[in-house]
């Protein structure tokens, strides 16, 4: 795929799975065996399935989750994302009990492509920007998102 098809995929992930709930939608855009570089603890599924299990979680406890993707760079086989996410945590997440609080967070995805999939992404978010909005423990284990 081009560039710019790299782009319009990755502008549809977020919208399909992250505002629309269609977490279905992973298995289009991930490569089964796609490898997740997060900074935060945990260790999800591997491939695609790791990805929808990820965005299963953190849509159940925030639930009117709202995503915008602010910018979107793509060359050559890589597409970076600056986004901000916005939500009510109305259930548990990871090992966090539902707060009640919304909370905005913002963060960076670079997704690397291969044969028309995703085969990488690196995660940059605010995870303690996010925590501290949930007045959560800042060490309080694995939570994913």
């Amino acid at each position: 795929m081009s560039v710019e098809a790299n782009k319009q995929l990755i502008r549809r992930f977020y919208d399909e799975v992250w505002n629309q709930g269609n977490t279905d939608f992973v298995f289009q855009v991930f490569a089964e065996n796609y490898v997740r570089h997060d900074l935060r603890p945990g260790n999800p599924r591997a491939g695609a399935a790791g990805q929808q299990q990820v965005a299963d979680d953190f849509r159940a406890a925030f639930p009117d989750l709202k995503h915008e993707t602010e910018l979107l760079l793509g060359e050559n086989d890589f597409v970076v994302a600056r986004w901000t996410m916005q939500g009510t945590n109305s259930a548990p997440w990871g090992n966090q009990p539902a707060t009640g609080k919304f909370v905005r967070m913002s963060g960076v995805n670079i997704f690397r492509f291969e044969n028309d999939k995703v085969v990488e992404i690196w995660n940059h978010r605010d995870d303690l920007g996010m925590r501290e909005q949930l007045g959560a423990p800042i060490y309080a284990g694995s939570n994913r998102a």
